[in-house]
Parts: structure tokens; C-alpha cells; sequence
């Protein structure tokens, strides 16, 4: 049996910021999230840049062999892509970000990891950080010399040991593949959340609220009642076993968020609250908050919206790409099910995007489904994929053709008047 990812993504400019310099992107089969630095030298760019290489591998199916192999080129090329632009443009120099990206095929979970951007896994109501941070205080407690304690609030906690884009060269990452286990939950979160919102609050939150929208919007609220110095971006998915999406199918519309969005410069869902208005009464420490090298002139920012606007315009086009390819993809699916009645083989996938539905009859045998053994019928109950038109074909044959219920034996009356006619059928 497969599985399949309910997703979804959120982000917020936080209540210190200027801009959002966290970027993420979610779909059934790629997870990603990517924390822009720099402060005025461009994180923006440098995390959008990054989920746009991203989105560009997700329009194919890979086998699990290929899925590391396929993260790290995108992640190089990211970097290759950041190198180049502060190096031809003086105001895009010292840019970098963290990247976090998860790649779905099978029952197989792909993983690239650089700085500090985390994910999480809730397993059976118990949450572990699957990934370790990047960071000079990271380092400082594998080296004994600060605890993990020590670590949180230690003020160098934010220095980044490795980074995409920072500086020339290889580019080194954490990779692993791992188990997709129906049941779970993963988070993937910037550190605007878990830099002000303390573990077990995370955790807790990730149990109590079954709805993956509830859970993301109280994520980002907890962090904006913690004062928000920084963008919150969080990316959640479930996996879950084919025989639950029955009746609530997965979406398959890829979401983007934040800096690497078209709605990137909306204003953070807590300007209202107590915590923003305590923030408004220091608007000099904001100012130095949100840039380590004061404003930019009209020139960069010219230069760095141009940036900006040549990413989402290659956003949009790999979406656009991601939703056609999708479309194709599922049209090279077959499943079968119940229809009217009959054993019925469909093409493409049990499911629909708003009023397109996915699949269509491509044959509909004579086997009467009432006809058909309980045990044939309960296969029937959810619709049974298959990769081609004979592999759905060989199910029907194999599967429900040889499971068709004996007719009911008549039983002989044992009436009295039954009873009584040979004897009077014999009586001279």
C-alpha cells in the first residue's frame, strides 16, 4: 500500500522585520523551506533563488535511488546561481540562506539539510528534532564546552557555520532517507518559531490540533504573542495510507509562501496585537533589528526588486510547468472501482482540482458487483491503483473475475403439504 503527504505552508514578516526573508514551498511530493541572511544584503533574494531551483525538479516521478541525487544538484545549483549574483552585483554581496528540502517517491523520504532550519517529526505523540543545527553554539556543545542549555540563550546562537551562497565552493549538506510511516507529522520551521517558542508548546501544538491549517495559523500566532523578532515560516505535512484519502483526496496544488510568493510583502497577521504594539514604541531598535547595514539606497533596492521579480516570474512558470506535468502524470494512472453497478477501469486518479476531475472510463467490464463475492466487494470499497492500462486490466482478471458468489442452492420445501404429496401421488 502507498502513501501519500497532506501539506500545507505558512509565513509571516513577524513583527520587527521589514521584509520576509524566509521562503517555502509545499506539494504532495517536495517539502522545502529556505531562511534567507544578510540582513540589506539580500536574503530575500538569496531564499527565493533557492525555492525556485527547488520547484524545478518537482514536475517528475523519481525512484528512491534518485531522489538525493536529484536534491543536491538543485541545492549546488542554488549556490552556483547565489555565487554568481554577489559577485556581479555589489549589492547583493554577503547573501545567503539555510535550505531545508524533503523529496516524496514510495514509501520514501528524501532529506537535504544546511544551517539552521529544522525539522521535526511527531511519532506517535512524542516529538524529535530529526536535523542539527549548523551553528558556532551547535558546535560548541558537540565540543563539550556548552550545554544544550547554555546553547539557548547564548548570544552567538544565531551565527551560521554553513550556508548557501555565503562563500565560493563545495557545498556541503546533511542528507538522509528515511521511512514514510502513516501516522506521522513533520514540521519543517525557520527559527523565527522555535527561537521564541519553547519545544514542548511546539509539541504539544502538533498534537492537539488535527487539521493541518489550524495547526500552521496557532504556530505562527504562538511566535507573534512571543514578540516575533523575526519571519516565522513553517511547512507541515501527515503522512497517510492510500485507504483514508477515500473520501477527503489530497491536494495536489503546490503552495508557496513568503519571500519566494507573489503576495511576499503582506503585512504580518499580528499587527494588532499587544505584542506589535509594544514592538511600535522602539521603531529605532526595530530599524536596527531588521538591517545589519542600515537602509538601502533607491539604486539597491531597484536592483534587488528586479532580482526578486525575475525569481517569482520563474516561479510562476515552474508551477505552471509543475501543474501541467501533474496533470500528465495522473493521466498515466488507471484505477478500478465501482461503477453504476459494474466493475469499471479508470484513467487517471480518483480525485479532483475544484471542478476538474482527474480520471474518466476507459472500460466497463460485465462483472455485476453484486455479483461478486463480500470479499470481492470490500476490495472495491476504495478504488485499487494500478501504473497501466494491463496492470488494471490483470487485477480485474485475477483478482475479480474468479470471485464471482455461487448462485443460492434452492432448499426443498419441508411444508406439511409438501410433505403429504408422494404419498398421495402413490395412493391408488
Amino acid at each position: 500500500m502507498s502513501v501519500q503527504l497532506r501539506f500545507a505552508a505558512f509565513s509571516d514578516v513577524g513583527l520587527v522585520r521589514r521584509n520576509n526573508q524566509d521562503g517555502a514551498y509545499a506539494s504532495p511530493t517536495l517539502l522545502a523551506l529556505a531562511d534567507g541572511m544578510g540582513g540589506a544584503a539580500a536574503g530575500d533574494v538569496a531564499s527565493s533563488v533557492t525555492i525556485a531551483h527547488l520547484a524545478a525538479i518537482d514536475n517528475d516521478v523519481y525512484s528512491a535511488d534518485d531522489m538525493l541525487p536529484v536534491l543536491r544538484k538543485a541545492l549546488n545549483d542554488a549556490h552556483a546561481d547565489l555565487v554568481a549574483r554577489s559577485q556581479a552585483d555589489p549589492a547583493l554581496q554577503g547573501l545567503g540562506t539555510t535550505c531545508i528540502a524533503i523529496l516524496h517517491s514510495e514509501r520514501k523520504l528524501a532529506m537535504v539539510h544546511i544551517g539552521d532550519s529544522r525539522a521535526y517529526l511527531l511519532r506517535d505523540g512524542v516529538l524529535t528534532q530529526v536535523t542539527k543545527d549548523h551553528t558556532l553554539v551547535q558546535y560548541l556543545v558537540d565540543q563539550g564546552q556548552l550545554t544544550p542549555e547554555e546553547a539557548e540563550h547564548h548570544p552567538k546562537r544565531n551565527v551560521i557555520m554553513r550556508a548557501l551562497g555565503d562563500l565560493p565552493g563545495p557545498v556541503e549538506l546533511d542528507e538522509s532517507v528515511r521511512e514514510a510511516v502513516p501516522g506521522d507529522r513533520w514540521l519543517l520551521s525557520s527559527d523565527g518559531l522555535f527561537g521564541v517558542v519553547a519545544r514542548d508548546t511546539i509539541e504539544h501544538t502538533l498534537r492537539e490540533y488535527q487539521d493541518l491549517g489550524e495547526c500552521g495559523e496557532h504556530l505562527i500566532r504562538l511566535a507573534l504573542a512571543a514578540g516575533a523578532p523575526d519571519n516565522v515560516t513553517v511547512v507541515l505535512f501527515d503522512v497517510v495510507d492510500d485507504s483514508e484519502l477515500t473520501d477527503h483526496p489530497v491536494s495536489q496544488q503546490p503552495i508557496v509562501v513568503g519571500s519566494a510568493a507573489i503576495d511576499y510583502g503582506r503585512p504580518s497577521r499580528g499587527g494588532h496585537s499587544s505584542a506589535a504594539q509594544a514592538a511600535e514604541l522602539f521603531p529605532h531598535e526595530q530599524a536596527s533589528l531588521a538591517s545589519d547595514s542600515g537602509d538601502d539606497d533607491a539604486a539597491t533596492v531597484s536592483r534587488r526588486h528586479l532580482a526578486r521579480l525575475g525569481v517569482l516570474l520563474a516561479i510562476v512558470a515552474v508551477l505552471a510547468a509543475v501543474v501541467f506535468g501533474g496533470y500528465r502524470w495522473t493521466q498515466n494512472q488507471y484505477y478500478v472501482a465501482s461503477s453504476q453497478g459494474y466493475v469499471t477501469i479508470f484513467r487517471g486518479i480518483p480525485s479532483s482540482l475544484g471542478s476538474l476531475r482527474l480520471s474518466s472510463v476507459v472500460e466497463k467490464t460485465d462483472l455485476r458487483v453484486d455479483d461478486l463475492t463480500p470479499v470481492a466487494q470490500d476490495l472495491l470499497k476504495s478504488p485499487t491503483i494500478r501504473g497501466s492500462l494491463a496492470d488494471a486490466r490483470e487485477f480485474v482478471d485475477v483478482n475479480l473475475k474468479n470471485q464471482i458468489a455461487a448462485p443460492a442452492t434452492p432448499q426443498p420445501s419441508t411444508s406439511p403439504a409438501a410433505s403429504a404429496s408422494p404419498s398421495k401421488a402413490s395412493t391408488p
